[in-house]
């Protein structure tokens, strides 16, 4: 699930139209190889994650780069395990000439290793041109650029069933003790205020690190995240009881927490927004909106509407980020081009118009998006500027940030199991980090 990154939910699902860019043969925009450098006859090929909806609209992004260069692209499925596939295709000397990575920490794995090669001249000026500081660091390693942040996503967004908040007589929170007042009017009404899918350890990391990144602030965030400081440091702990006041009220979830722990992610969608609501708010990604729009009649931005997660004093309303970053594998002029052409707002315009997308390019124009569902959350995003910081899950090692049944997964989900005890959470989770990170 944690690869449905920027499966973006708004209503423009629902029409999903595959046109092309449409912009003009002759401009000149910087993505055009030089003179005398045309790639025509040359096959530029692309390994990426994404299937169905979402690989029909990367194809159209492909289709008007070898319109604007003469190549030709192939496109290879990676299957869920990319970094395994990409491996693979790597001791079989057959890598792919560009790939889309989902984890920063992979990213510098195949850096480590040399499996991929930093970015062209032309590259990091465009980079630098359309990224925000934050992006181009996510993209890099030992201060050298490698990666194109092509798509992102907005996990810092708390969606809620209209209809239970307004007979409740609640309205949106803007900082986390609102939120508190309003999940307690909520279950006053008589319907719980919170549905998570805590069987997929995932969603509680989400629910942390949003706490974590608004009270404790980015470089502590930052520092969280590299292993610089402990589990056991008070800046955990203080996150750990801002959540406890929410998970140490079981009968605020369908079920008890017991039922959350029980409650798979796609599950929970319903609790929200199914007929009769089960819930009243569901914290999570923009890819929230896919699940309702399949899996409910709600409509969003009438029955089902969200707000930014709320700030937790004394910090302001964090923004936690995930995202699908281009490297490439070979030193090829095709390769180049094609991150060089990723790296401009035309590109993200391509996936923009036809829905399912966020772009971390900052110099993308909101008019690109469907509706006003998704320009919202985008600029959310881009308005974070450097605030906004990278699952911190995503960027630890995977036995302790990226395992089902293991490291903080598991760990969170022992603590929604036994809210009161923040320090043996402290404990566990330091236990499981240092393993991981082999200190």
């Amino acid at each position: 699930m944690r690869r449905i990154v920027g499966a973006l939910a708004a209503a423009s699902l629902l029409t999903l139209g595959l046109a092309a860019c449409g912009d003009d043969d002759d401009k000149d925009d910087g993505t055009k190889p030089p003179a005398g450098q045309s790639l025509a006859g040359q096959t530029v090929s692309v390994a990426a994650v994404w299937t169905g909806d979402e690989q029909a609209a990367f194809m159209k992004v492909l289709a008007d780069f070898e319109r604007r260069t003469g190549a030709r692209t192939e496109f290879i499925p990676t299957g869920d395990s990319a970094a395994t596939f990409l491996g693979q295709r790597v001791e079989g000397n057959a890598p792919p000439d560009v790939a889309f990575l989902a984890q920063p920490g992979v990213l510098k794995e195949f850096a480590q290793k040399g499996w991929i090669k930093p970015v062209a001249p032309e590259v990091q000026q465009s980079v630098q041109a359309n990224f925000a500081p934050q992006w181009q660091k996510l993209g890099s390693y030992e201060n050298q650029l490698y990666g194109v942040y092509y798509k992102g996503a907005n996990k810092s967004l708390v969606w809620y069933n209209a209809a239970v908040l307004d007979n409740a007589g609640a309205t949106e929170p803007a900082t986390w003790d609102d939120l508190v007042k309003t999940a307690g009017l909520v279950s006053d009404s008589g319907t719980p205020p919170f549905a998570t899918g805590g069987a997929d350890g995932w969603v509680l990391t989400d629910w942390f690190e949003n706490v974590y990144l608004s009270q404790a602030g980015p470089e502590m965030y930052d520092k969280l995240a590299q292993h610089q400081i402990p589990w056991t440091d008070p800046s955990v702990k203080a996150a750990l009881e801002t959540l406890a006041k929410v998970w140490g009220q079981s009968a605020w979830f369908p079920g008890g927490t017991g039922g959350a722990l029980q409650t798979e992610f796609p599950a929970s969608v319903p609790q929200v927004f199914g007929d009769p609501p089960k819930a009243g708010m569901l914290p999570g990604a923009d890819f929230v909106g896919t699940n309702i729009i399949k899996d409910t009649k709600a409509e969003i931005g009438t029955d089902a509407k969200f707000f930014a997660f709320p700030a937790v004093s004394p910090g302001k309303a964090p923004v936690v980020s995930g995202g699908d970053v281009a490297v490439a594998m070979k030193d090829s002029p095709g390769a180049m081009a094609l991150l060089n052409y990723l790296a401009s707002p035309d590109a993200a315009k391509v996936w923009a118009e036809q829905g399912g997308y966020l772009s971390p390019n900052k110099n993308l124009d909101f008019a690109a998006y469907r509706d006003d569902v998704t320009r919202e959350i985008a600029r959310n995003l881009i308005e974070a500027g450097d605030d906004f910081r990278f699952d911190l899950s995503d960027q630890t090692p995977s036995a302790f940030g990226g395992t089902k049944g293991e490291g903080m997964w598991r760990d969170l989900q022992d603590f929604l199991r036994n809210p009161s005890d923040v320090a043996g959470a402290q404990a566990k989770l330091e236990a499981s980090a240092a393993k991981a990170y082999g200190t």
